[in-house]
């Protein structure tokens, strides 16, 4: 058994190596030991996990092992053929010159049989395109990996409950809360050295790109920026503004409010500026009114005593 363990992991760990060289084709990849450390833990954490979970599973529920398997199986089986589906892409013509259309699907039938047995127990790092003539997807999805670790922890979770439930007099002389802590412990472990390797000892990127206090601190500089832009200290102070004034000042509302429009700035904002411009047109309007009343009277008087 740990023989088998051992080629398992080593192969996992070779399709890791084979994933990095097959994305990074251009350049000369140097895998350091202290990666190959980090890939043999994680691999081994997860395989071994999920292992000793279906075995305690089946040992209780032996029906029930059928359906997990074929459900698992199917999932990770049928998979590339929905985004190959989804993609409407033609079907790959170029894997082999002398195959027919029949021979293709069966060879590739059989690529996605290998898949989909590899994803059953441990995350395959080189994952099926059916729509690249590669027929490998080079590019990084973390999303998919997340969720992949999510469900398959929850899954893990899911059977040592029912494990723990169903249980037979054969595992009382073992401590089965504990069996199960170690064992979510241990798959928690494999995602944790997964992080590391990623992080640390990947030759040719990193899982976060900056630190997590630089990206605090930038954003708290933008934030800074945009209050010190929109404080009411910045505004200009002065008399009530001429009707040129005024137009260019609505104008220049105008021109702010496009901008902040486009910097997603909040409404409110917007909605100030654009009253301000609307008070100081009102303003003036009615001041204007008032000089040519005072101004006709003025002149009505002139012309009466005239």
């Amino acid at each position: 058994m740990v023989i088998s363990l051992l080629s398992i992991v080593y192969g996992a760990l070779r399709c890791n190596i084979l994933a990095i060289k097959i994305k990074y084709d251009d350049y000369e990849v140097d895998v350091r030991p202290m990666a190959y450390l980090c890939i043999f833990l994680w691999r081994s954490f997860e395989i071994a996990t999920r292992v000793v979970v279906l075995v305690l599973f089946s040992s209780v529920l032996q029906l029930w092992v059928l359906p997990v398997v074929l459900l698992n199986f199917l999932v990770f089986f049928l998979y590339p053929w929905i985004l190959f589906w989804q993609s409407h892409s033609p079907f790959p013509e170029n894997i082999e010159k002398t195959l027919t259309r029949v021979g293709t699907t069966i060879v590739l039938c059989l690529l996605t049989f290998l898949y989909a047995g590899i994803n059953m127990f441990c995350w395959s790092a080189v994952q099926v395109k059916l729509n690249d003539p590669d027929l490998i997807n080079k590019s990084q999805n973390w999303y998919r990996v997340a969720v992949y670790y999510m469900l398959r922890f929850v899954e893990n979770a899911s059977l040592l409950l029912l494990w723990f439930i169903y249980k037979t007099d054969f595992y009382k002389l073992t401590c089965a809360p504990l069996l199960v802590l170690q064992l979510l412990v241990a798959y928690a472990i494999a995602i944790f050295f997964m992080l590391v390797f990623y992080q640390f000892c990947h030759p040719c990127r990193k899982l976060f790109t900056s630190s997590m206090p630089q990206g605090l601190w930038n954003c708290s500089s933008l934030l800074c920026l945009m209050c010190n832009s929109d404080s009411p200290q910045n505004r200009p102070m002065g008399k009530s503004p001429s009707p040129t004034t005024c137009q260019e000042t609505a104008n220049d509302g105008a021109h702010d409010t496009s901008s902040d429009t486009t910097d997603d700035m909040p409404n409110e904002t917007m909605y100030d500026m654009l009253n301000d411009t609307t008070i100081y047109d009102t303003s003036n309007e009615i001041g204007n009114n008032i000089c040519d009343g005072i101004n006709g009277d003025i002149n009505h008087s002139v012309t009466g005593k005239a």
